[in-house]
């Protein structure tokens, strides 16, 4: 974004020295060049039709004026080629049709093409050219006529370069796209510029016909070849975005990989990603606003019809807007933001919307057609990608969870110890760490007394509440029946006991309620149940790691089970 105080300064430059300069420039026409005012329209006329043909690379219009410009310059000198090319500006911009809020770019380019005449004129004088009708009679002009071409060309990639430092504050490289596709246009229009100004000098005001609608042809031509290497290239990204989305093997992995491509390619600012949850709405999983100016909104969901992505889901066809006022009547209150260009697109499965993909852009007609057909077939990768991701979740969900509580089984457990203690750096392998196991007393007797559903309620209820009292400081799995295991990594044997007996006394002092028992009678009941918890840390209690399941075992089984039950107890030595 472009501060206002930039703008205005902008505007104050080009209203102190536009005038100046065009006034000298009018100082250097030679009146003995005769001007028929009628050829003067024409080569307008001819300068703004090629105009609005441009090339847009990086934000920046590339146009094919140059061999025209030449011509004027040569034949009729700086100020009569001033003139016209500032009237082909003028058309370019408003053929981009700029936003109010780029007001500022007429008089910056307005300014930037004055200078641009001036230098190459300067430098063409130096190089002791003339203007006329005889100039490429004369063998002694090539050498000012090559100056001037260069000239404009590395004046103008040298402007394009402040501009962009100084008033865009984005640090552009001097040799890019933008810089050779220049380079492109100068090798085809200079020659035909030269030519124009030789069969104008012969034959007047018909050369300017025969000769502008070949070069109009030729920035039709190129116009086309651009499109077509955008859009191959645009494919062959869409290959390769599609190759890595397969390659991810997690859910969030796969759509934070898809919203930074498509941020990389596309002039996103704001990036909504929707999941089908049951027939009739859909919820908001990313909101994405590269300006980090608002919050992911509170009401994330969606119903069919509703906004647009709502009627991109009830359609099953992606839409495709250039500005505002095609689409803002359907936008939802709770979703409201500032935008011109949007393209919403399914994600289908199946023949199924299982989501929607809504992207954003402040500027109008960001997204061109061939960008919409890429993004409609991004789609086809990630809903692949997301299935693919969800099944290998739910298959390493189901090998590495306890199918009853959720929690850890005790595969993964041991694996989990067995890599973090692989992990330590040898000069902090000497770390506290501890370990407990909880055995809950009598429960055979229980299940026999209540049923083995019942028991099955206490297990899950027993792992909620382990997974809340420990939370994020250890890893809690099912050793196997009534036992459970815990690791407590960076915690002494003062906090292991701590903890344990934090849980000791939320299964004795806090009562389980049944509803699934074999009693008589359906409702509710009310049970109590105790545990047995060992605790051994390391490297108090343990030479060797691995040592922790097997000491805090014993410490369970000895010093609580026989002991009376119901109690923590640590290893000793």
């Amino acid at each position: 974004m472009v501060s206002k105080n930039k703008k205005i300064a902008l505007l104050v430059i080009w209203l102190i020295l536009w005038p100046l300069l065009t006034w000298w420039s009018y100082q250097q026409w030679n009146p003995d060049i005769p001007v028929n005012w009628y050829d003067l329209v024409l080569f307008g006329f001819l300068m703004c039709s090629v105009a609005l043909f441009p090339i847009i690379i990086n934000q920046t219009p590339i146009f094919f004026v140059n061999g025209l410009s030449l011509a004027v310059f040569l034949y009729y000198g700086l100020f009569i080629e001033v003139i016209l090319t500032q009237v082909s500006i003028l058309c370019l911009l408003a053929g981009i049709r700029l936003k109010r809020a780029e007001w500022f770019r007429i008089p910056m380019n307005l300014f930037m093409f004055l200078i641009i005449s001036i230098i190459s004129a300067l430098v063409y004088w130096l190089l002791g050219g003339n203007n006329g009708a005889g100039v490429l009679r004369d063998p002694q002009n090539a050498l000012p006529v090559a100056g001037y071409v260069l000239t404009a060309f590395f004046t103008n990639q040298f402007s394009l370069r402040l501009i962009k430092r100084f008033v865009y504050g984005i640090k552009a490289p001097f040799f890019d796209r933008g810089l050779i596709w220049e380079a492109y246009t100068l090798i085809l229009v200079i020659p035909i510029g030269l030519i124009l100004h030789l069969l104008f000098v012969q034959n007047g005001t018909t050369a300017i016909v025969f000769i502008g609608f070949p070069l109009l042809s030729i920035s039709y031509i190129l116009r086309m070849f651009h499109s077509s290497q955008k859009i191959n290239y645009h494919l062959q990204k869409t290959s390769e975005i599609g190759h890595k989305l397969t390659a991810q093997m997690e859910v969030n992995e796969v759509i934070d990989l898809f919203n930074g491509q498509i941020h990389e390619l596309l002039p996103v600012d704001y990036t909504m990603v929707y999941e089908v949850e049951d027939g009739s709405s859909m919820r908001l999983v990313r909101f994405i606003d590269m300006e980090r100016r608002m919050d992911f909104p509170e009401y994330d969901r969606l119903f069919k019809n509703e906004a647009v992505s709502g009627r991109v889901w009830a359609s099953k066809q992606g839409v495709h807007y250039h500005r505002r006022s095609q689409w803002a009547d359907m936008v939802a209150k709770h979703l409201e933001m500032p935008g011109e260009s949007l393209m919403s697109v399914p994600l289908e499965r199946d023949n199924e919307v299982v989501g929607v993909i809504t992207l954003i852009s402040k500027q109008k007609r960001a997204f061109e057609k061939s960008q919409f057909m890429m993004l409609s077939i991004l789609t086809n990768y990630l809903a692949v990608s997301l299935q693919n991701a969800k099944n290998y979740e739910e298959t390493k969900m189901r090998s590495e969870r306890d199918a009853l509580t959720r929690l850890y089984n005790f595969r993964y457990f041991e694996d989990y110890l067995h890599r973090y203690f692989t992990r330590q750096r040898p000069e902090s392998i000497t770390d506290p760490s501890s370990l407990i196991l909880l055995d809950l007393d009598h429960f055979k007797a229980f299940n026999d007394t209540y049923g083995h559903q019942s028991g099955n309620e206490i297990l899950r209820e027993l792992a909620a509440r382990l997974t809340r009292i420990i939370g994020q400081k250890g890893i809690t799995a099912r050793y196997g029946g009534e036992e459970f295991i815990i690791f407590l990594p960076n915690a002494d044997k003062s906090a292991a006991l701590f903890l344990a007996e934090v849980i000791r006394k939320s299964i004795s002092e806090d009562p389980f309620y049944l509803s699934d028992h074999i009693m008589d009678g359906e409702e509710t009941i009310k049970v109590s149940l105790t545990a047995s918890i060992g605790i051994a840390s390391y490297p108090d209690e343990c030479e060797e790691p691995m040592e922790l399941i097997r000491h805090a075992d014993r410490a369970m089984y000895v010093g609580a089970k026989q002991k009376g039950r119901n109690r923590v107890a640590v290893y000793e030595k």
